[in-house]
């Protein structure tokens, strides 16, 4: 190579290297411009269309390179709650945590993943193998960083749209409770009056390959010498046999309808609907959907046969009745109707999404009809469930199947399954 060649090389080498060092600088100006937009600490909200009903959120994020931590308040059928984030990570427009929240005294974990964009991430939440849901968080603009996260709870109702397992609540002209609210004490225990028994029982269960345990309930003046009907109480996602017990306390309203005369007297069964080898409300609730299902075999083929064994119950389909709350008030209607011979009385109080589409649960309503002696439908007017059962009553007027609509003015709650097990309990067996 000559020396002026050898020039020319040093000269564009020269220029490369200038070339090189404005791309590195534009790169890392770039980089930094992208890290600066991924920043996403500050408050956001969303509301949120969820199992338990239409969820009003507010998330306040705080970011330290790719660690997230902040909290998240929520507001759902008039309770508020605060959660702490867990695990939250940012990776380029993509964040990820998770909370845990309580539900039917559970622990549940919800994941979250979120793609970012420049006021607003696009969220999906999953609930287990339950449920997931798809949503939108708005960044909120903040001029006083003192505010309490609690301004998401006390943000205007929207009502609408959205297809979850909440969703809006659209009360219709004939959503009205069929009775009044249960008189004052009605859940009080009383003295001087007579007294039925629970006992805590177990019984080897076939379905499930395993001995399983149930609560029982028998009447005040309970004796082997006749025979009572039996009515099957069943919980919601998040319980077990002694859900019932420990929020609505059966034996008490029932103890204080039979002193009134206003029952009959009757056998009250709670298993655990959760017809799965571990069937304990524990770790992630929602993921035993498919044992809530199989319970249907283990209710027909094992508690049933086992009651009737042990107690003096009954062998009638007119002397049986299947109720249950939320998960169970689903699978009343889906194994009640399903089982026209070995039920004659349904109720479901607030069912939850594990409810049939209506045309299954009555592909024959002349049949739903001639059969049924009641059939109850129930939800209060505050429950973003509520849709579920309003869809089952207006499938149920248009087929002229007989029913009762009692829409109440509770929430998912206790309130509400105590309201309804009061009245429909004077309605059985007579």
């Amino acid at each position: 190579m000559s020396v002026q060649e050898n020039k020319r090389q040093q000269l564009l080498n020269s220029q490369l290297v200038k070339k090189l060092k404005i791309l590195t600088a534009v790169l890392s100006s770039l980089l930094s411009l992208a890290a600066q937009a991924v920043d996403i600490s500050g408050q956001w909200r969303a509301e949120i269309d969820t199992q338990i009903g239409r969820q009003k959120y507010l998330y306040t994020f705080k970011v330290e390179g790719e660690k997230l931590t902040g909290m998240a308040n929520a507001q759902v059928n008039g309770e508020k709650r605060e959660a702490e984030l867990l695990e939250g990570k940012i990776a380029g427009d993509t964040v990820t945590f998770a909370e845990m929240i309580k539900f039917q005294e559970s622990d549940i974990r919800i994941e979250y993943t979120g793609k970012i964009g420049t006021n607003e991430i696009k969220f999906a939440r999953h609930v287990g193998d339950f449920a997931t849901e798809e949503f939108l968080a708005k960044r909120v603009a903040i001029t006083n960083a003192s505010v309490v996260s609690n301004t998401a709870a006390e943000h205007p109702d929207n009502r609408g749209g959205g297809r979850g397992f909440g969703g809006p609540i659209v009360l219709n002209a004939d959503d009205k409770p069929a009775f009044a609210d249960a008189p004052p004490g009605f859940d009080v225990a009383r003295d001087g009056i007579a007294h039925g028994q629970e006992e805590l029982i177990e019984y080897n269960s076939k379905t499930v390959g395993t001995r399983r345990k149930m609560t029982v309930y028998t009447p005040p003046g309970y004796s082997k010498d006749k025979k009572y009907p039996v009515l099957y109480l069943l919980h919601g996602i998040g319980g077990d046999e002694t859900e019932w017990q420990r929020f609505v306390a059966p034996n008490i309203l029932l103890d204080n309808l039979f002193a009134d005369g206003k029952v009959v007297p009757m056998i009250v069964v709670m298993p655990n609907g959760r017809a799965q080898k571990n069937d304990n409300a524990e770790g992630d609730i929602f993921k035993a959907g498919p044992a809530f299902a199989n319970f249907e075999r283990d209710l027909l083929d094992d508690v049933i046969p086992a009651i009737e064994a042990r107690y003096a119950a009954s062998t009638h389909r007119q002397d049986r009745a299947l109720a249950g709350l939320s998960m169970g008030g689903g699978q009343s209607l889906n194994f009640g109707l399903s089982h026209l011979d070995s039920f004659a009385w349904v109720g479901s109080f607030s069912c939850a999404p594990n409810t049939k589409p209506p045309a299954e649960l009555v592909p024959d309503p002349v049949l739903v009809t001639q059969k049924l002696k009641l059939l109850w439908l129930s939800a209060g007017n505050q429950d973003g469930l509520i849709r579920i059962s309003q869809g089952v009553h207006a499938y149920l007027k248009e087929k002229n199947v007989p029913h009762i609509w009692n829409v109440d003015g509770n929430a998912h709650n206790t309130p509400e399954w105590k309201n309804n097990l009061y009245w429909f309990s004077q309605q059985l067996f007579k």
